[in-house]
This record gives structure tokens, C-alpha cells and sequence, in this order.
């Protein structure tokens, strides 16, 4: 019987990996923390950190922040001791390969696609919507049948614009005395704008590693500045009479504000935070992974959560939070300072944009190389792991993933991939805390050139919250997680396992 459960040792990992005409080794510790960066501020600040604001916790999505902050740092520490010893492109797929077996391993493999490929769908939603904004203030309309998912409802507000229709919308048109019959409608039909760029930054990362970091560099720091205005320019127009109840009383419903919405808020914007992890895919093309891996993932973290919290704060204090529930909310809450600063609109928006950006570029970073690590050890056919002969990228793995990304981005709603991404990363995140206390037992002889500290305490306690959040998300959400894994499990019987290039030796 072939042994699923067969484990590679982190010498075989390291001597598969050396292939010289393979990945390029050109980032520094600096391209990094910026890739850590470009991939969790974005949709977090720039999009969800309204939706779960309006929709979960109120005011109290600053707390909800701060849990999911609090479990990212423990799950951050466990990546940074794997990164350092383990420094492959495989990320958490990897490390249970070394840990708990090629089938663990799979499960992870095929739980990273929830985190990366759907994340780069999500983000790519979130781009749409401030690019369709920031276009409509220079009266460049893009219908709003081709700028939303297939199906999506839409109302055209007066002086605000096209929205979902939501419970939380429909009530805030009633208490204004709006009747909703005699508003324009629409349904959408097709997602273009998240579509191009989607295929655009594809494109780009197939050129090559180096190019794609350069220009995500750029990105970060456009958007790492904006922000940083948005707060200091927020902070004089607050008005803390929205911030009380700061939190909302439950709905009487299990996540509808409350501190249940708090730690169901927790959940979905946990999302937020997924990117620091993403570093670790880029092990094999980093100049000293075993020094600056744990620098980047820790570092990126840090300087991400400080801002959420900030951003979070000054948001929910400019608008009322029931007002939220849009794609572009940092822009309504530009709007809400007066027509005196309508000249940080725009500038808001082209932050959003460049900061969406980066996201999508580094999880369609990370996606390919999960595959080309996947495709290396037998689990995926060989096409996945082909490296393009001039550009040195894993260039079919790029296509594939901008592919089928494209299509998610253009028919699929935000809600639903979010909540997915989320579920994603939160197992993927259990498993690699877990991986730690495993390997510490089994293998403590092994040089660990970063250590977590405090273990078992750290890595239990991110396995912990983790575990909280993933049974804070809607039933919904499990489903679609057990029909997904249940495909995978397919694959993996059927395919993975008679192709296993460590059950074949």
C-alpha cells in the first residue's frame, strides 16, 4: 500500500530546490517586507474593512481588528520558523510535507488555492469598484452591468451612486422616506475592469520576478503614503457620536453585531491579513531567505495591523458604519469631510487602486508557485512546474491561475469569495501552527536559524483563534469548504498519489 503519510526530509526539499536555471534569487529583504505589505493592505483597508463594519461589528471592527491581528502574529511567528529553515517556494504546503506527510500536504496544497487564487478574484472585485468611482468623477461611466458580478442587484441611489441592494441599504432608504420602486434598477451581468486587471498583472508576472517587484514596490509606497494622509487629515473630522453604541446590540442573530459580530467580523476581515504568508512563497527567489524571510513576514505584519487599527478608528468615526456597506468605503469616507477636501478624493482613490494592485499581483505571485512546488513533487502533472527559458517564472502556472482568476473575478460576488479566503487561510494557518509543535518534538536536533518563542503557548494559541474564527463564518461557508476539499480528495486518489514522486522512490 502506497504511504500517504510519507514524509520529505528538509535536506531533500533544499537539494530539490537548488536547480540554478530555475527561479531567479533577486529579492532583498527591503522587496520583502513591501511584497508582505503590497499583499495585506488592500482589500482589508480599502474594501472589507467597511463591509464588516456595516454588516457584523459596527465601530467595533476595530476590536475585530485586533483579534485577528493578535492570531496573525502567533500564526506569523510559526511561518517565520519554517521559512528560515524550510526556504522553499511550497510555503505552508511545504512545511507539512516535511511535518505531517504528502497527504496533509495535499489537503494544505489544495486548501492555498481558496487563500491565493480566490483572494486575487476578491481583491480584483475591490479594484473594480474604485476604478468604476474614480472614473465616474472625470464622467467616464463604465455601465454598471459590466462592473459588477453576474446577478448582483443594483440600485442607483440618488447623490450616491449605484449600490447592492441590501437589508442595510433598504432600511436606510425607508428611514428617508425613498421609495425604492421608483429608483432605477439593474442586474449584473459581467465584472470587466476586475477581469483586466487580473489578465494585466499575469502578464506581468510572467515577465519576470524582478519586474513585478519593482513595480509592486512603487505601489506599496503610493498607497502606504495615502493612507497615512487619510488618517492624519480624518483624525480633526471625527465625530464620536458614531462610535456609540461602539458596539451595536445583537440582532438577535448568531454574528449581527453583538460580540458575536465582532468575532464573526474577525473572521471575514481576516482576510485582510492574508499577504504576510504570501512572502514565504517567494523563498527560493529571495538572495538570503534564511536571514531576511522572518523579517519580511514579521515586519510587513507589523507595520499592516498599526495601520488597520488606525484606518478602522478614523473611518467609523467620519461616517455612521450602517453606511459602509459599499466597494469603495474609505472614499465615502472622504466625502463625509467636506467639499473643502475634495481634492483627497481623488488621491484616495489612486491609492485604493495601487493598493488593490499589489494585492492581486502578490497572490497571483503566490498561487503559481504553490502549484510549481505541487507539480515538482509529483502531486500535479509536470506542465505546472515549467519554467519559461528566458524569463525564469514558472510561466504555465501563471497562465493557468490568470486564467481561471478572470473568470471568478468577472461572475463571482465579493461576499462569497471573501468568506471562502477566509476559511482558506484560517485552516491553512491551524495547520502550519500545529506543523511547529509537531516538528519541535519529533525533530529538535534541527538548526533553526528563527525560533518562536514561547512554544507550545504561541503556536496553540494561533491554532486556537484560528480555529474560533473559521466557526465564526456562516454554514454556507463550511459547505463550500467541504465541496472544494472533497474535489481535491478526488484528485488526490485518483491522480496525486500514483504520481507521488517520494512514493515512487
Amino acid at each position: 500500500m502506497i504511504n500517504i503519510f510519507r514524509t520529505k526530509s528538509i535536506d531533500k526539499l533544499i537539494e530539490e530546490s537548488s536547480n540554478k536555471n530555475e527561479l531567479k534569487k533577486v529579492l532583498s529583504a527591503t522587496n520583502l517586507i513591501t511584497l508582505g505589505i503590497g499583499a495585506v493592505i488592500g482589500a482589508g483597508i480599502f474594501v472589507l474593512s467597511g463591509n464588516a463594519a456595516a454588516q457584523y461589528a459596527g465601530p467595533g471592527i476595530v476590536i475585530s481588528f485586533i483579534i485577528s491581528g493578535l492570531a496573525c502574529a502567533c500564526a506569523g511567528l510559526c511561518y517565520a520558523e519554517f521559512a528560515a529553515m524550510i526556504p522553499i517556494s511550497g510555503s505552508a504546503y511545504t512545511y507539512a510535507y516535511a511535518t505531517l506527510g504528502e497527504f496533509i500536504a495535499w489537503i494544505i496544497g489544495w486548501d492555498l488555492i481558496l487563500e491565493y487564487l480566490f483572494a486575487a478574484s476578491t481583491v480584483a472585485v475591490g479594484w473594480s469598484g474604485y476604478v468604476v468611482s474614480f472614473l465616474r468623477d472625470f464622467n467616464i461611466n463604465i455601465p454598471v452591468e459590466y462592473s459588477v458580478a453576474y446577478g448582483s442587484k443594483m440600485i442607483n441611489v440618488p447623490h450616491e451612486g449605484w449600490k447592492m441592494i441590501t437589508t442595510q441599504l433598504t432600511d436606510s432608504l425607508g428611514k428617508k422616506g425613498i421609495d425604492m420602486n421608483l429608483l432605477s434598477h439593474a442586474t449584473g451581468i459581467i465584472n470587466v475592469p476586475a477581469m483586466f486587471i487580473v489578465a494585466f498583472i499575469t502578464l506581468l508576472l510572467i515577465r519576470g520576478i524582478k519586474e513585478s517587484a519593482t513595480v509592486n514596490n512603487i505601489m506599496v509606497f503610493v498607497k502606504v503614503l495615502v493612507i497615512i494622509l487619510f488618517i492624519i487629515i480624518g483624525v480633526s473630522f471625527i465625530d464620536i457620536h458614531n462610535w456609540k453604541p461602539f458596539i451595536p446590540a445583537n440582532t438577535g442573530t448568531f454574528g449581527h453585531f453583538g460580540w458575536s459580530g465582532i468575532l464573526r467580523g474577525a473572521s471575514v476581515i481576516f482576510f485582510a491579513y492574508i499577504g504576510f504568508d504570501a512572502v514565504s512563497t517567494a523563498a527560493q527567489e529571495a538572495k538570503n531567505p534564511v536571514k531576511d524571510m522572518p523579517v519580511g513576514i514579521l515586519g510587513s505584519l507589523g507595520i499592516s495591523t498599526i495601520l488597520y487599527i488606525l484606518v478602522a478608528l478614523v473611518l467609523t468615526g467620519l461616517v455612521s458604519y450602517t453606511l459602509l456597506n459599499v466597494p469603495d468605503p474609505i472614499a465615502v469616507g472622504v466625502n463625509a469631510m467636506g467639499t473643502k477636501l475634495f481634492w483627497l478624493r481623488p488621491i484616495i482613490k489612486i491609492a485604493a487602486i495601487a493598493g488593490l494592485s499589489s494585492v492581486v499581483l502578490v497572490m497571483l505571485l503566490g498561487q503559481p508557485r504553490i502549484f510549481f512546488s505541487m507539480s515538482k513533487d509529483g502531486l500535479l502533472p509536470p506542465v505546472f512546474s515549467k519554467v519559461h527559458p528566458r524569463f525564469h517564472t514558472p510561466y504555465i502556472s501563471s497562465i493557468i491561475t490568470g486564467v481561471i482568476a478572470v473568470v471568478i473575478s468577472g461572475f463571482t460576488p465579493i461576499s462569497i469569495l471573501g468568506e471562502l479566503v477566509s476559511i482558506g487561510t484560517l485552516l491553512a494557518f491551524t495547520i502550519v501552527c500545529v506543523s511547529v509543535i509537531i516538528y519541535r518534538k519529533t525533530k529538535p536536533e534541527l538548526k533553526r536559524p528563527f525560533r518562536t518563542p514561547f512554544v507550545p503557548l504561541i503556536p496553540l494559541l494561533g491554532a486556537f483563534t484560528c480555529l474560533a474564527q473559521m466557526c465564526a463564518l456562516p454554514m454556507e461557508t463550511w459547505l463550500r469548504l467541504i465541496v472544494w476539499m472533497g474535489i481535491g480528495l478526488l484528485i488526490y486518489f485518483y491522480y496525486s498519489r500514483h504520481h507521488s514522486m517520494i512514493n515512487k522512490k
